[in-house]
């Protein structure tokens, strides 16, 4: 279908700066073509002015800019490109409103109630896509066979297309509705997303209300069981609305872009790519798949290009660009995601799985408390890196141009103001010399601690400064590589690095030889890529369908005739676009589950031919169990397999062959000048080639500069650029001279590759526990943390996990060192892991009124799990079973998830270990622990300096080095602190004398959990990226008395202390130093269960505001950030009908900034249960701060069927008959500044100190 057809074809990639143009002409010829997306000066359209200069200056015909093109000449048009991506981004996407269930106007505000980053306490996250919501009295739930409510009149039973049987509660009121809509029309909004509860299955009702929307005159109806028709009504309504939000942009564009050629492109084969890397005709484009339409050409370019060149071995695409880089993984099959967050909203949609780290050409570079930084911030296209001659910042282009690795000679004079400036080296020498300055006398200034260790600090150069940058950054980039390879069980050695995009070049070889790898892969066109992987690319459609039967003999048939009609219908789609059958390739996906947990894989059986135990598509079974061993480590043989979702994927065959003819050479391959480059600590001179100089035959021997006219390729010593016969540049990376040896003494740049290093591989841990594990709680909530700890047993690295875990897993640690007989080790790993239930006297684990430990599970001091490689089950077994011996309690009630999730615990640690012992090995044991302990040093002297810039605008203000604030538990427990701040040291005195006595209760708190929240509260008010680990408290000594509820008797009851306790302390921390004003103080701890089941959450509530922000509603604070269940996740595994899910309006504290609201959740049982509630807040209120007013409290109520309705208080347990309903309302946060207060001293002195902040670092 895309064979030569006597006619120009076009391929093109429209991106944010550049768009690029891919041609192939009449006689076969190819030419590409890059021009600046936007320049409305010269012409309204980049990609049709692409296509008229290729016209032009192939027929030598004049076409005029503005008259629409001739198409006569013009066989196909393909394109990807970012108008859906920057809309999203800049939200600049059409007016919306959502029509949603009654009882769920807040539930995509609300999401997953999990913040994006851990320490921001302002909260930042992006605004949802529709400024209106409609919520419409109608409602389905599942049917349960063990449903026991009370009926009063029977309910319509309907079937979905999965195969269930739903009630409908509420039929759908059209009438109100057609009302509803047209209020909303008024306001001048035409689009809009429907989001129904259980629509994915049962899809009536929002079929009605498109029906109707459509003929009331709305422009664009979107409807969230077409868009993506998958359970999870969260990411589904986030689709949903992206799609009506960027639908309209999109074919505004299109009828532009149509306008710009005679007939409107109505002869013309139009393609537009796909998020998941296929084409579709151009007026079936839609804005939920079209976010990742210019990454998804690139990989499919290297997909095509590269994997068969390189006899099938596994590519990874490295795709750097100015302002971030995109990596991907190609290994004979596209990897797709079917769930991905793009600027703040969850896209569950098919679309290629690429990564994307903010590390780009444009990333700033900084130097924070003796440590070299690059990104996440960029310079952008305006004013650009400091080389670009228009005031811009030090950036990772400046450093390759300090280095000499950029040629300014080789670049067009496009800088400047004026726009007709080279490249300038000097701007770039300027600002490194001064940033130069400033790390040298820093390090000077610094000289003790470099000293102590043995080593003596010499001065930096500028070129020893650039290139500690670019090792930073190489490193930055490494992360995501290993995370989409090592964390998914593939060795990542074993793979070629798939080069593109205009500055990757300069950095492949050295993140090749850093991760192992052995050779690059650049193609002709890599600067151009995403355009010609278009030419390269399928016509694909997919038809998805939702599914709820098991993978068994007895479902078979059922699942043969559903793929069947799915297959038929992609195929008869492509048929109809002219392919015939031998084009056509049809493939079979099932998004397949073990039943009970929620972790789902899209399997295709390719592979796996059917046999006498399988369906007629191929052994899923087989596949399943294959792929979840390698992936997750285990299989878990005696659980039936689900198929929640039948895929089929059509794709027509459409693709160009390349034609270009070898050239090659007889001599030598000559450079065109000799130039000076810097590599690790010397200058070495280089070779400076013109690609297209170079033949099939030539080697060229780094080190080299490879230019053409879009990238620039630098081939590092010891590594072999070949030109392939398809005239693309394979580089055979070798190691290199021997790493050189790296002493104990404190290196500033190696101090900051450390950092990433020790960082990485505790995420890589969190992997392995979430993968591996496979409860709730740690698989889908991530209640979960893993930790690297020096040999003292102290706090290195940690990954952003659960901020309450942080004190606590570091005194567990060193127990364990400092236990008499133990032998030392080296360094440590640990991993920690909300385990669902653990014996105890209720079910969950979490018991309102417990009070001694012993009532709240099992307890272990120090209990060897591995012996000599041995999991000691029957041990681990009898010791969680132990609690039964006490009255009223119970042993586990879930051993199975127990020893599953301790299991992925230990392999979790397993990794780790290996990770860190690969690491002493390329740099030995003793500078490994060295740069643990600097890694510790440089969070102490962050945090020195936080105390001591708080103590000298603390003399400055009131005279006083002395900071106190008192705050109380729902039961009048006092929690005091008394802060002494040492200016000169800067260190501080934590004096919680005067703290209430242990309770009678479960409120009362360890030690570390105090530890906890002050490593916390530390690392929010130092305000930067830095390592969080014990050196954060070294600058602080806790004073704690013996015997109050901040350090309880050794069996004091404290399950309240680690979820409730802790939120007051950081209260009260942060009101001595007048950070913000209090957040929700809670964690709203909610279970319930039967013998059969049991469930349990965490809800969120307001965050207090700040002295330049109005804090975020619904969302978890502080010490806490695990998800919440989905909607129709949770009904469909538990009795239980959610009739409510929104936010509170008005529980935040009013003030110059407000406090964030609370929510309302409510929870009708569908049969006998017990629950139980452990909260806070319910008496007391979340403060305001200098004059903000405080948050509103929380309340906790039970609606009996007979009517009447209790107050629960703040912990409770209550068993409950069918159809009770539990209504939580969680507290609001608390506001800021006075109403009357236009801007106080403190806020413009905030400000000012935050400008500061922003700026330094250059």
């Amino acid at each position: 279908m895309a064979e030569t057809n006597g006619k120009f074809d076009f391929a093109i990639d429209r991106g944010g700066t550049f768009t690029d143009v891919f041609a192939r002409l009449p006689d076969g010829r190819e030419r590409v073509l890059k021009l600046l997306s936007h320049d409305p000066q010269n012409y309204r359209d980049a990609p049709t002015e692409g296509i008229r200069r290729v016209l032009e200056e192939e027929t030598g015909q004049s076409f005029a800019r503005d008259q629409p093109l001739d198409t006569s000449q013009i066989g196909w048009i393909r394109m990807g490109t970012t108008v859906a991506t920057n809309a999203l981004l800049e939200r600049q996407g059409e007016r919306t409103a959502l029509l949603v269930t009654h009882g769920f106007r807040d539930l995509l505000h609300i999401g997953t109630q999990a913040r994006p980053a851990l320490f921001d306490l302002e909260v930042c996250m992006p605004e949802v896509l529709y400024e209106e919501v409609i919520e419409v009295e109608e409602r389905v739930i599942l049917r349960q066979d063990s449903c026991q409510l009370p009926r009063n009149e029977p309910k319509r039973i309907v079937k979905g297309s999965t195969g269930e049987s739903l009630e409908v509660w509420q039929e759908l009121d059209l009438q109100r509705v057609e009302q509803d809509l047209r209020r909303v029309q008024s306001k001048g909004i035409s689009s809009l997303a429907v989001l129904l509860l259980h629509s994915y299955t049962w899809a009536a009702h929002e079929k009605a209300v498109g029906s109707l929307a459509k003929r009331l005159g709305f422009t664009q109806v979107s409807l969230s069981s077409e868009v993506m028709p998958m359970v999870r009504a969260v990411p589904r309504g986030y689709t949903v609305c992206a799609d009506a939000y960027l639908t309209p942009k999109i074919h505004l564009y299109l009828t532009e872009f149509s306008e710009g050629f005679k007939g409107g492109l109505k002869d013309v084969d139009v393609l537009f790519m796909q998020s998941d890397g296929g084409l579709t005709p151009m007026e079936q484009f839609c804005g939920s798949r079209a976010v990742l339409s210019g990454p998804a050409g690139g990989v499919v370019g290297y997909a095509v290009t590269c994997y068969g060149f390189m006899e099938k071995k596994p590519i990874i695409g490295f795709d750097m660009g100015g302002t971030s880089t995109d990596v991907s993984r190609y290994a004979g099959q596209y990897e797709h995601v079917f769930e991905a967050t793009i600027s703040g909203i969850t896209l569950q949609a098919p679309q290629l799985d690429i990564s994307t780290v903010a590390a780009g050409g444009g990333s700033r570079l900084f130097f924070r408390s003796g440590m070299f930084v690059v990104g996440p911030e960029s310079a952008g296209a305006h004013p650009g890196p400091a080389c670009y001659r228009k005031g811009g910042p030090l950036t990772v282009t400046d450093a390759n141009l300090a280095l000499g690795r950029l040629l300014p000679s080789f670049f067009p004079k496009i800088f400047g103001p004026g726009e007709n400036e080279p490249l300038s080296t000097e701007e770039t020498m300027k600002h490194f010399r001064t940033l130069t300055k400033e790390i040298n006398q820093y390090l000077s200034t610094n000289q003790s601690s470099s000293s102590a260790a043995g080593g003596h600090h010499s001065e930096m150069s500028v070129e020893d400064v650039a290139m500690g940058f670019i090792s930073v950054a190489n490193e930055a980039m490494c992360r995501p590589i290993r995370a989409l390879t090592q964390a998914k069980g593939h060795d990542t050695s074993e793979h070629v690095l798939a080069c593109f995009g205009g500055a990757g070049g300069q950095h492949a070889c050295a993140i090749a030889r850093a991760l192992g790898m052995k050779t690059v892969f650049i193609h002709k066109y890599s600067g151009v890529l995403s355009a010609y992987g278009l030419a390269l690319a399928d016509v694909v459609e997919e038809v998805q369908e939702p599914c709820s039967l098991k993978y068994e003999a007895g479902s078979y048939s059922k699942l043969d005739s559903r793929i069947e009609q799915l297959s038929q219908r992609c195929d008869q789609i492509l048929c109809k676009r002219g392919f015939s059958s031998s084009q056509i390739n049809i493939e079979v996906f099932l998004h397949l589950r073990y039943e009970g947990t929620d972790c789902a894989l899209m399997i295709t059986a390719a592979g796996h031919p059917r046999n006498a135990h399988s369906c007629m598509s191929g052994d899923f079974r087989t596949a399943f169990t294959k792929r979840y061993l390698k992936e997750f480590g285990f299989t878990i043989t005696d659980r039936p397999i689900m198929v929640d979702d039948i895929r089929v994927r059509g794709s027509g065959k459409s693709g160009i062959r390349s034609k270009v003819q070898p050239k090659a050479g007889q001599k030598s391959p000559r450079p065109i000048k000799m130039t000076q480059c810097y590599f690790e600590d010397r200058y070495l001179e280089t070779s400076v080639y013109l690609w297209e100089d170079l033949y099939c035959d030539h080697s060229i021997q780094g080190p080299a500069i490879i230019i053409d006219k879009n990238s620039t390729i630098l081939v590092e010593p010891a590594c072999v650029a070949h030109l392939t016969e398809d005239g693309d540049v394979c580089i055979d990376v070798g190691t290199g001279t021997q790493q050189c040896v790296l002493g104990t003494e404190l290196n500033a740049i190696q101090l900051s590759i450390f950092s990433h290093r020790f960082m990485s591989i505790a995420e890589q841990m969190g992997r392995v526990l979430q993968r591996t594990s496979i409860s709730t709680n740690i698989k889908e909530r991530l209640d979960f943390s893993c930790a690297v700890f020096g040999p003292d047993g102290g706090l290195v690295s940690n990954a952003p996990h659960i901020p309450v875990h942080l004190g606590a897993m570091q005194e567990t640690v060193q127990f364990q060192v400092f236990r008499d007989g133990m032998r030392a080790p080296v360094f440590f790993v640990a991993s920690r892991g909300h385990h669902a239930d653990i014996g105890g006297i209720t079910p969950g684990s979490m018991p309102p009124h417990s009070t001694c430990l012993q009532q709240e599970g099992a307890v272990f001091t120090s209990f060897k799990l591995v012996t000599g490689g041995v999991f000691q089950e029957k041990a681990v077994t009898e010791a969680l079973m132990a609690p039964a011996q006490y009255p009223g309690c119970s042993g586990t009630r879930n051993l199975r998830d127990n020893l599953s999730d301790l299991r992925a615990q230990v392999a979790a640690n397993q990794r780790g270990c290996q990770l860190v012992g690969e690491l002493i090995a390329s740099y030995g044991l003793e500078v490994v622990q060295a740069y643990m302990g600097y890694i510790q040093s440089n969070a102490e002297l962050a945090v020195r300096d936080m105390l001591k810039d708080f103590a000298r605008r603390r003399r400055h203000e009131t005279g006083s080095l002395e900071v106190e604030a008192e705050d109380q538990m729902d039961d009048g427990t006092r929690i005091r602190l008394k802060v002494q701040i040492d200016e000169q040291q800067g260190s501080a005195v934590f004096d919680f004398t005067g703290t209430g006595t242990e309770v009678w209760g479960n409120c009362n708190a360890p030690r570390a959990i105090t530890f906890s929240a002050l490593i916390y509260c530390l690392r929010c008010m130092v305000g930067q990226d830095i390592p969080l680990n014990q050196g954060c408290l070294a600058p602080v000594k806790v004073i704690i008395p013996s015997g109050s509820i901040l350090q309880p008797s050794q069996n004091a009851a404290v399950v309240g202390g680690n979820v409730l306790t802790s939120q007051r302390v950081v209260d009260v921390i942060f009101k001595a130093f007048q950070v913000c004003a209090a957040s929700q103080g809670c964690m709203n701890n909610i279970s319930f269960g039967s013998e059969k089941s049991g469930y349990y959450e965490t809800v969120a509530g307001g965050a207090g505001a700040g002295p330049t922000w109005n804090r975020r509603s619904g969302v978890h604070t502080h010490m806490t950030n695990t998800r919440i269940t989905d909607p129709e996740i949770l009904e469909s595994r538990y009795p239980v009908i959610l009739e409510q899910f929104s936010l509170l309006p008005g529980s935040g504290g009013a003030g110059l900034y407000r406090g964030g609201d609370g929510v309302t959740r409510k929870l009708r049982f569908r049969s006998p249960v017990v629950l139980s509630v452990l909260t806070e807040r319910r008496s007391t209120q979340p403060y305001g701060l200098h004059g903000g007013k405080n948050g509103a409290p929380g309340l906790n109520l039970l609606h009996k069927m007979d009517g009447r309705v209790l107050n629960l208080g703040a912990k409770n347990t209550i068993s409950l008959d069918p159809g009770d309903m539990f209504s939580l309302f969680t507290p609001g946060g608390g506001g800021y500044g006075s109403v009357d207060e236009q801007d106080g001293d403190h806020q413009t002195q905030f400000k000012k100190r935050k400008q500061k902040e922003q700026s330094t670092g250059q």
